[in-house]
């Protein structure tokens, strides 16, 4: 091969070469791929300008979730603080009161307590008091066990009531268990000393 093969782009030694082109002809092709170039180039701006505007509409997006959180995080209660107000007002105009008989205060107590179980069951929050159930330590916190008629591990007495928010337990219930009974001892009587 000589330096003459590579002159011109579609020399004798190349494949176009074999096929006799015309000046005409290398212009339709060269003006043709300007023309598939314009294209491409234009498609290629449009998707750039495409894949910037969902970047940027992603990054907005997380911002605003972002703030959600924030905004549920210290504004959450927000609800149940204002249903509790209702609560603190009437505790409050109990305490104002100089001159009441006990009568009245304690019908004054029992309408708050009512006013409070109302907003309890607004927002999804139940009592444990599981009286005569089986003893969940899920659900319940054994203070001490007792001999009783019940089955062993049943809840004989809560001193005080546990509580649910929907169904997870805010505070168990604070409870005293029946013990297993002494094996050696038939039910109902004592044993005798040795």
């Amino acid at each position: 091969m000589t330096d003459t093969d590579f002159s011109s782009p579609f020399g004798a030694g190349s494949p176009a070469g074999q096929g006799a082109t015309s000046p005409d002809g290398v212009d339709a092709t060269l003006a043709d791929l300007e023309a598939k170039l314009s294209v491409a180039l234009a498609e290629a701006e449009k998707l750039r300008e495409d894949w910037l505007r969902a970047k940027a509409e992603a990054e907005n997006v997380r911002r605003r979730a972002t703030e959600d959180v924030a905004k549920a995080h210290r504004f959450g209660v927000e609800g149940f603080a204002g249903a509790l107000l209702a609560v603190k007002d009437s505790l409050d105009a109990a305490i104002t009161v100089e001159n009441t008989s006990i009568e009245s205060f304690k019908e004054g107590v029992e309408i708050t307590a009512r006013q409070l179980e109302a907003v309890f069951e607004k927002f999804a929050i139940k009592a444990i008091n599981p009286v005569g159930e089986k003893f969940d330590p899920h659900r319940h916190q054994a203070i001490s066990q007792v001999a009783s008629e019940q089955p062993a591990n049943t809840v004989v007495a809560v001193l005080q009531k546990g509580y649910l928010l929907h169904d997870r337990v805010l505070r168990p219930a604070l409870v005293t268990v029946a013990r297993a009974r002494d094996a050696s001892t038939p039910s109902g009587t004592a044993a005798s000393p040795s």
